[in-house]
């Protein structure tokens, strides 16, 4: 596989677009893996178009295409950051799934506000029946009764993805973080540290390793009028009652002792970005210290908990 290269930048970008050349059999995974690391848009095209080997694909009228992507696909996906995209690239090539894909590499993407432009796809999303993420563009719908304002494509985790959502759908209806010390690992946007606090936790923790999820967790905590700490890992210190990390399989199995060392007795584990077929990977590499077990899924992507024993 080739590494991710780029051209000058002269400062100017905005945003960063990362570049796969992916075959037919993986476009789907890819895709999920790339809004699972919250890609702020990801696109399919032909990698072949213009030349003689260009395929067309049509579907039936108000179908689906009749494949996830041609023979040779061209996938971008569009960062906030060229640290992101570069990230990106390098937890994909360490996935199994990513067999027979490459990196063509990461260039700047200046001039238009391409994530402004897509903002009327966005309507609110329900998490339960009374727990909705809403844009700020939209009133919240009536039966919303808890409500968290986050844009998508204005930060890393907007709740539409599966991971996020499984994860939200925890907060909600466990009650397992009412009064009680939480961390969000990777935190992102800080929307799983936001519904916490949402759903009473006493106090918050939000860490990541990319400086601009932290800025942006602390600007939608304050724009949410929501009590949290946001900043590096190493913020993150003793027990926590409930401990949430969405992630992906590869790095939440690195950071497994870690994750497990923050358990508090009687405290629960929260795991995200872990594809159906990886439980087994991720079980075996969390049992010297917890058990986990999957506890929801959710179009090919699982949710798995665990619980530490009381003191």
């Amino acid at each position: 596989m080739s590494a991710a290269e780029s051209g000058p930048d002269d400062g100017a970008a905005r945003w960063h677009e990362l570049a796969l050349r992916v075959p037919e059999a993986r476009v789907e995974e890819v895709c999920e893996a790339l809004e699972a690391l919250e890609a702020l848009s990801v696109a399919v095209e032909d990698a072949d178009a213009d030349t003689p080997a260009e395929h067309a694909l049509f579907g039936e009228p108000d179908q689906p295409p009749p494949a996830a992507g041609w023979q040779r696909s061209r996938v971008t996906a569009l960062f906030d950051t060229e640290a992101q995209a570069r990230e990106a690239a390098a937890l994909l090539q360490v996935q199994d799934f990513f067999d027979g894909c490459d990196v063509e590499g990461v260039r700047p993407v200046r001039d238009a506000d391409w994530v402004r432009l897509t903002q009327a796809q966005f309507e609110p999303v329900p998490i339960t029946d009374d727990f909705w993420i809403v844009p700020s563009w939209h009133e919240p719908p009536a039966q919303a009764r808890t409500v968290l304002r986050l844009d998508p494509g204005l930060a890393f985790g907007t709740g539409t993805h599966p991971t996020t959502r499984m994860c939200l759908r925890w907060i909600a209806r466990h009650g397992a973080v009412a009064g009680r010390r939480v961390l969000d690992y990777g935190c992102g946007s800080g929307i799983l540290a936001m519904a916490a606090a949402r759903f009473g936790a006493a106090e918050v923790d939000a860490v990541d390793i990319d400086p601009a999820a932290v800025e942006a967790t602390r600007a939608n905590a304050a724009a949410n009028g929501v009590a949290l700490r946001a900043g590096p890992p190493e913020l993150a210190q003793g027990a926590y009652g409930v401990v949430l990390a969405n992630i992906l399989a590869t790095p939440l199995k690195v950071l497994a002792p870690l994750l497990c060392g923050h358990v508090a007795p009687g405290g629960h584990l929260v795991l995200a970005g872990i594809l159906e077929r990886q439980a087994g990977e991720l079980r075996a590499a969390y049992a010297p210290w917890l058990a986990l077990q999957v506890a929801d899924a959710e179009d090919g992507w699982i949710l798995m908990t665990a619980q530490r024993a009381a003191a």
